[in-house]
């Protein structure tokens, strides 16, 4: 288990080098962390744990974040929710505020970021003017767009082009070159 005092975090996500950094980086700010790759995983973990602060993926494959929040929010009613995404829209955003989630944030979120929106909810302040903004770059949302289509064609470059709309050379070439900074 964890000491009473320190405070426990779960993360689900399917991306585990994405959960394993986030988890490493809560560790050493002194967070008992537990790990989930996927819903199932993550409502016996709630139920084992009682996180205090939960982070769900919005898109995963299986049960997706948006249809687990509800879950979470009853079996852990004093938790705060925040859903992360690489797909930030106003209409998931005010769907996932719906089913229960306390805040919403855009990957790549770090650490830093995350807990001032954890301290910002669990002030009670709900202005998302209190946290810093810092807004990726157009290639950088590209670049993870691209990822995330090549992800779910299963890593076929000639699926993932044409859904992309771009020749598969183009995309090969946009392949090879290193993820852009923020």
């Amino acid at each position: 288990m964890h000491p009473p005092d320190e405070p426990v975090a779960l993360i689900i996500d399917d991306d585990d080098v994405f959960r394993a950094r986030l988890s490493r980086a809560f560790r050493t700010r002194g967070w008992a962390v537990w790990e989930a790759p996927d819903a199932e995983q993550a409502l016996i973990l709630i139920a084992e744990h009682r996180p205090d602060l939960v982070l769900v993926d919005l898109k995963m494959p299986g049960r997706e974040g948006l249809d687990l929040i509800p879950d979470l929010r009853r079996m852990e009613p004093e938790s705060v929710i925040l859903v992360l995404t690489g797909y930030g829209s106003i209409a998931t955003t005010l769907a996932a505020t719906k089913l229960g989630a306390d805040h919403y944030l855009s990957k790549p979120a770090d650490v830093d970021q995350i807990l001032a929106v954890y301290e910002m909810v669990c002030e009670g302040n709900d202005s998302a003017e209190a946290i810093p903004a810092s807004v990726p770059s157009l290639a950088r949302v590209e670049w993870e767009h691209i990822q995330r289509v090549l992800t779910d064609c299963h890593g076929n470059i000639s699926q993932a082009a044409r859904l992309l709309g771009i020749h598969r050379r183009s995309l090969q070439r946009k392949l090879s070159k290193y993820p852009p900074g923020q």
